[in-house]
C-alpha cells in the first residue's frame, strides 16, 4: 500500500507546520498556561469564598505576581544553563546532590498529587457530561488519550494546548454571559480576615507550573528571546481566567450554599451542576475536561522526562511509574481531591519556591552562558519567599501531626 501523501494532504501539512512556526511563542505561553490551569481552578471558588471574595482577590493577584517572578527566574537559570535538564537537573547542578533529592520529592510528591487529582476529577466530569459508563471507564479512557499524547513529544502536545487553551477560555466567557442574570453580587460582598490564609495551598497548587519552563525553551528552540514574553503571558493569563472564573461560580453558588454541601461537592463544576442549569452545569465540566487534560499532559511530560532525562529510566520504565501510581491511588480512593489540593500545593510546591529562589541566585553565579534576559538578584524579595515558603510547610506539617494523632 502507499504512504505517498496527495498534493492536498502535502499543501495542508504545510500550511500547519508555518502557523505553529510563527507561533511559537504562544505555543511556549500555552505549555505554561496549560501546566498552571489545572484541577486548581477548581478549588479557587470555595477557598475564596471562605477567605471572602475581597480578599480572596488581593490574595490571588499578589500570588500570581509572586508566581510570575518565580517562573521568569526559572526561565534565567534555563538561559543560563547549556545542556537541558528538568528542574532536578538543575537543582543538582546549581544545589548539589541534596538540592536535586529535596527537588526530586517536592517535584515527585506535587505533581503525583496533581496527578491524582486530575484523574479522579476527569472520571467524573467525563461521566456527567456523557452521562453513561462509570466515572472509572472514563479514567480509563483519558489515560489511554494521555498516555498516546505524551508518547508523541513536546510538539505534539504543545499544538494540543494551543487548541484546549483557547477553547477553554471560550468556555469561560460563555459561561459568565450565559450565567450573569444567575450572579448575585452579595455574594462577592463576604469577608472574613480570620480565613484570609485559608486559601494559601489552593492558591499555591493553582499557579504551580513551573516545571513546564524547560519544556517552553525545547517549544521555541533557537528563539530563546521569545521566552521571557512567554513565561509573562503564560503567568498572566491564568491570573485573569482564575479572578473571572471564581467570580461567576461564587456569584452563583456563594459561600452559604458551599458549606451546605459535603467536601468532595464544594468542587466548582459541582457545586455548579447543583446551583446552576443543566446546561451550564454540562458547560462547567467541560472546563474542568479541558483544564486538567492540558496540565495532566504537560506535568505527566515533565515527569517522564525526569525518570529518563535525570535518572536513564528506559521509557517504558518511566512511563509506567508516570502514569500507573496515580491511578491506582485513585482507583482505591485514598485521598479526596481538596485534601490532596491543599496537601500538595503548600508541601511540594513551598519548596520548590524555595529551591527556585536558591538556584537562581547561584546561577546568578555559575551560570555557563549570557541569558537572552536578565533579572535583578532581588535578595529581599528572595528571603522574604523562603520565610513564607517555610512557614507554610511547616503549619501543614504540624496539622498532618495532629491529624495522625487522633
Amino acid at each position: 500500500m502507499s504512504t505517498k501523501r496527495g498534493p492536498a494532504e502535502s499543501s495542508s501539512s504545510s500550511r500547519k507546520a508555518v502557523f505553529f512556526s510563527r507561533h511559537k511563542q504562544w505555543m511556549a505561553a500555552t505549555t505554561l498556561i496549560g501546566t498552571i490551569i489545572g484541577a486548581g481552578i477548581l478549588a479557587l471558588p470555595y477557598v475564596l469564598a471562605k477567605a471572602g471574595f475581597l480578599y480572596g482577590l488581593i490574595a490571588l493577584i499578589i500570588f500570581g505576581i509572586i508566581f510570575l517572578y518565580l517562573n521568569l527566574f526559572i526561565g534565567e537559570i534555563v538561559l543560563r544553563t547549556k545542556k537541558q535538564y528538568q528542574l532536578t537537573g538543575y537543582a543538582e547542578k546549581y544545589l548539589g546532590v541534596w538540592g536535586k533529592r529535596l527537588m526530586t520529592f517536592s517535584f515527585i510528591f506535587g505533581i503525583y498529587g496533581a496527578l491524582i487529582a486530575y484523574t479522579i476529577g476527569e472520571g467524573q466530569a467525563l461521566h456527567a457530561i456523557f452521562k453513561m459508563g462509570s466515572p472509572l471507564l472514563w479514567s480509563l479512557i483519558f489515560f489511554a488519550v494521555a498516555l498516546f499524547i505524551v508518547h508523541k513529544g513536546v510538539a505534539t502536545t504543545g499544538k494540543i494546548e494551543l487548541v484546549l487553551v483557547t477553547l477553554l477560555i471560550g468556555v469561560i466567557f460563555l459561561i459568565g454571559v450565559l450565567s450573569f442574570d444567575r450572579i448575585q453580587l452579595g455574594h462577592l460582598s463576604t469577608r472574613n480576615l480570620l480565613y484570609f490564609f485559608f486559601p494559601y495551598g489552593a492558591l499555591l497548587f493553582a499557579y504551580s507550573g513551573g516545571a513546564s519552563v524547560p519544556e517552553m525553551q525545547e517549544v521555541l528552540g533557537k528563539d530563546k528571546k521569545l521566552l521571557k514574553k512567554a513565561i509573562i503571558w503564560g503567568t498572566l493569563i491564568p491570573i485573569i481566567v482564575y479572578v473571572l472564573f471564581s467570580a461567576v461560580v461564587l456569584g452563583i453558588v456563594g459561600l452559604e450554599h458551599f458549606e451546605a454541601l459535603q467536601p468532595n461537592e464544594r468542587i466548582a463544576t459541582v457545586a455548579l451542576s447543583f446551583y446552576a442549569s443543566p446546561f451550564l452545569g454540562t458547560l462547567a465540566n467541560i472546563v474542568a475536561v479541558l483544564t486538567m487534560s492540558t496540565s495532566f499532559l504537560t506535568l505527566s511530560l515533565a515527569l517522564l522526562g525526569m525518570y529518563t532525562y535525570d535518572y536513564a529510566f528506559s521509557r517504558w520504565k518511566a512511563s509506567l511509574l508516570t502514569f500507573l501510581i496515580p491511578f491506582l491511588i485513585a482507583f482505591f480512593n485514598l485521598t479526596d481531591f481538596i485534601r490532596v489540593i491543599d496537601t500538595s500545593g503548600t508541601v511540594a510546591v513551598g519548596l520548590v519556591g524555595i529551591l527556585i529562589v536558591l538556584m537562581y541566585w547561584k546561577a546568578k553565579q555559575q551560570g555557563e552562558r549570557t541569558p537572552e534576559y536578565a533579572l535583578p538578584k532581588y535578595s529581599f524579595f528572595g528571603v522574604l519567599l523562603i520565610v513564607m515558603f517555610s512557614l507554610g510547610i511547616l503549619y501543614e506539617l504540624w496539622q498532618i501531626f495532629k491529624f495522625l494523632l487522633i
